[in-house]
Parts: structure tokens; C-alpha cells; sequence
């Protein structure tokens, strides 16, 4: 047994010791790196310069339109000809050079304002874009807190284990010295070896789920797999939240909200766009026309051997929807469905959300209250706990009394983390639904 157990105490001594030379990573420094450089949000953030690329482009949708053509074609033909007196022509080689080209504007005057729609519509997408990026972010850095905050559990719950790790360890060496010296009894000997034995496999089971966390975490940030920190132990909170307040905030501030009543507002708008459809569109056409022939030969007296014609023509031109199928009412109708299916989306989300702040806030109540009961008995446990060890090592108890002291204590102890990192995930979840959890 002994053999076993000299392996597995070294590991464990090896682990831990790595554990405290790693680099502290701090809450501050872990928001940071997934603000710059978290995937998601660099996805989202280049989607919002794709929509802002295109409103800064909008204003040209005003200008005129402006193309230029040009060609150029050489024929060698072969011409035959019988005119109506019986006369016959007959030539070969024939060579033509034809050169045109023309320079186009058109300039749209009146689109029923459409135009003036479309450019508004393009400025709501970047500030769409702007609230997607907002909402990405908010999401992200609470899944980074909350990570780093289980962590954080995570270390504490192993300074736990290995203090009842001590108390065993020095429980198996007062029980093996009262059965040598007769007192005790094997079986109690046994039984806290065992309970040290479990304590490290629990221990070992503690650490392989430090490591998942982290490597979780390494993704969240974009750090390289296998990159090893630690964080800080303790889990700050905020006791002095209040439901009114959070109610309040998130109505004005919650992302899915504000990007839902954002997608109301552009909807909208296309329905103006759908309107102006009905409309006549009026254009200024104007157009500067060359096209020059040259031909080596002429087999008719009535062929130019030479002819070039160029010119300047401009004017105005409508184009009157009268009948298109409904095609027109139809898209009207389409749009206003799709504002009427966003606002209902809107109260569901509002719903959602409201159900969502009540529950976390619930729980922030309820982990608040059993912290605050936690740490008082705590301190309870701790002064059984002193009686309980003086009393076993007098020989005034049993070795069940001091073991329930000790395993009390650890229960404690693991109630007491839990609650402080359950009143931390319900205030980050209650920040988040609030839309505030970064400044």
C-alpha cells in the first residue's frame, strides 16, 4: 500500500506546486483579451464595418450614372449583286472599318424618394451592426466571467480538499498510535486511510476539471491550448443589487431588446421602399454618339465609300407602374407582416427576459441568504471541530465523532464556496440581462 500511495503523493505535490508557480491571470486582464481578441466579436465587429462601408457608399446612390462604350470591327467580305435591269456586280475583298463609340448618362430625378429611404435604411444597419457588436460582447465577456469565476470555485474547492486531506492524514496517524499502543482498534486505522484515499481521488478529479475549465477559458480568450494560469481565489460580490433597479436597466439597455426594436425600425422602412415602388420613376438621359465607316470599295454608286455620324442628344424619360400582377401590393403587405412578426418578437423577447431577471434574481436572493448563513456556521464548525479533535485525542470520544467533525466541515466548507460562486454567476447573469456587465 504504501508503494501505491508514494507515487500518488508525489503527483499530487507536483500538481499543486505547479499550481502556485503558475502566472496569476486576473479578472481585468482576462475581460481584456477576450475583447481583443475573442473571435466572435472580431466576426461581429467586421460585419458592422461591412454595413458601414456601405452607408458610407450611399450617398453616390444621388449622382448621376455615367458609362462609356466603345468598339471597334473590321469585314472582308465577298459581295455578289443582280440589279432589277439584269446588271451584275460582282466584287471581292471588300474591306470595312467601322469605329463607334458613345459616352451615356443617366441621372434618376424622382424614385417616389425611395432613394432617401434606402440611404436612411443603410444608416440603421450600422447601427444595427454597432448593437450586434454591443450585444456579442455582453455575451461573451459573461461567459468569460462566469468561467473564470468557476475556476475561481475550483481552486477553493481544492484548498478545501486538501486541508481535509491534513485532518485525515493526521486523524490516520492518531489512530494508528492508539492501536499501537493498544487503545484503538484496527478498523479504525483502515477507515481513515480510506478517507484519505478517496480525498485524493476526489482531489486528482478536481484538477482534471480545473484543467477542462481552462482550456474552455483558452478558447474564450484565443490563447494557445494548454496554456496554463491561475486565478484569483477570491469571488467578489455585489449584496446590494435590487430587482426594481435591474427591471428598470434592462428595458433600456438589454442588447436582444435594443437589436430587436433596431430591426423594427429598418423594417419599417422597407415597407417605405415598398411604397415608393408605386410611384413613377422620372430619369434625365442624355448621350454623346460617334460612328465613322470607312469601306475600299463601293460596288454601287449609292454605297459611301466614307460616312461618320456623331451627335449630342439628352432628355427625360418616365417609367409609370400602371399593372404588374399586384406584384406591388403584395410587397407592401410582405413588409408590413415582417414589422408586425418583429414587434410580437419583441414582446416575446421582453417576456423571455423579464422571466429570466425574476429567476436569476431569485437565485441571487436565495445564494445571498445561504451565504450569509454559511459563514456563520462556518465559524460553528471549526470550534466543534477543535473540541471534537481534543476530545478523540483524550480518548473522551469516538473515532465516528471526530470523522463527522471533519466531514462536517468539508460539507461546510463546499456549501459555502458553492453559494459564493452561485450569488456570482446570478449577478453576472442579472448584469448581463440588464446590458451593463461592461462599462
Amino acid at each position: 500500500m504504501k508503494k501505491l500511495l508514494a507515487p500518488l503523493l508525489l503527483l499530487l505535490g507536483v500538481a499543486a506546486q505547479a499550481q502556485d508557480t503558475a502566472r496569476l491571470l486576473t479578472v481585468d486582464e482576462a475581460v481584456a483579451l477576450a475583447l481583443r481578441q475573442n473571435y466572435d466579436i472580431r466576426l461581429s465587429r467586421n460585419d458592422s464595418l461591412l454595413a458601414a462601408l456601405d452607408y458610407g457608399y450611399s450617398k453616390y446612390a444621388f449622382f448621376p450614372r455615367l458609362n462609356g462604350t466603345a468598339a471597334y470591327v473590321q469585314n472582308r467580305n465577298n459581295q455578289a449583286q443582280t440589279l432589277a435591269d439584269g446588271t451584275k456586280r460582282q466584287s471581292n475583298g471588300i474591306k470595312t472599318n467601322n469605329f463607334q463609340y458613345a459616352v451615356n448618362l443617366n441621372w434618376t430625378l424622382f424614385d417616389g424618394l425611395k432613394m432617401f429611404v434606402t440611404r436612411d435604411r443603410l444608416g440603421e444597419l450600422v447601427r444595427l451592426g454597432e448593437l450586434q457588436i454591443r450585444a456579442q460582447v455582453v455575451g461573451t465577456v459573461a461567459d468569460v466571467l462566469r468561467n473564470y469565476f468557476d475556476i475561481a470555485r475550483l481552486q477553493q474547492q481544492q484548498l478545501a480538499t486538501n486541508e481535509a486531506m491534513q485532518l485525515s492524514n493526521e486523524r490516520l496517524k492518531l489512530a494508528q498510535y492508539k492501536f499501537d499502543i493498544g487503545t484503538g482498534i484496527k478498523s479504525d486505522v483502515l477507515q481513515a486511510q480510506i478517507d484519505l484515499n478517496a480525498q485524493k481521488a476526489m482531489l486528482l478529479t478536481q484538477q482534471n476539471a480545473l484543467r477542462v475549465l481552462q482550456e474552455q477559458l483558452n478558447r474564450q480568450l484565443t490563447l494557445q491550448p494548454g496554456t496554463t494560469y491561475r486565478v484569483q481565489d477570491s469571488i467578489p460580490i455585489n449584496p446590494l443589487l435590487q430587482l426594481d433597479s435591474v427591471q428598470i436597466a434592462s428595458e433600456a439597455n438589454n442588447p436582444q431588446l435594443l437589436l430587436t426594436q433596431k430591426q423594427i425600425d429598418i423594417a419599417e422602412l422597407a415597407v417605405k421602399e415598398r411604397r415608393a415602388e408605386r410611384w413613377p420613376t422620372v430619369s434625365f438621359n442624355s448621350a454623346y454618339n460617334f460612328n465613322r465607316t470607312d469601306n475600299n470599295t463601293a460596288i454601287n454608286p449609292f454605297t459611301p465609300v466614307f460616312n461618320q455620324n456623331r451627335g449630342f442628344n439628352y432628355g427625360l424619360s418616365a417609367t409609370i407602374p400602371i399593372f404588374n400582377g399586384y406584384q406591388a401590393r403584395r410587397n407592401i403587405k410582405a413588409a408590413e407582416l415582417d414589422v408586425a412578426n418583429l414587434q410580437l418578437q419583441y414582446e416575446a423577447n421582453k417576456s423571455v427576459i423579464g422571466a429570466g431577471i425574476i429567476t436569476a434574481y431569485q437565485n441571487y436572493s436565495l445564494a445571498r441568504q445561504t451565504l450569509e448563513l454559511e459563514e456563520s456556521n462556518i465559524l460553528l464548525i471549526r470550534e466543534n471541530l477543535t473540541i471534537a479533535r481534543e476530545r478523540y485525542r483524550l480518548g473522551l470520544s469516538t473515532f465516528l465523532e471526530q470523522r463527522t467533525a471533519e466531514q462536517n466541515l468539508y460539507d461546510a466548507q463546499s456549501r459555502l464556496i458553492q453559494a459564493r460562486f452561485n450569488i456570482k454567476a446570478a449577478e453576472i447573469e442579472l448584469a448581463r440581462l440588464r446590458g451593463d456587465i461592461i462599462r
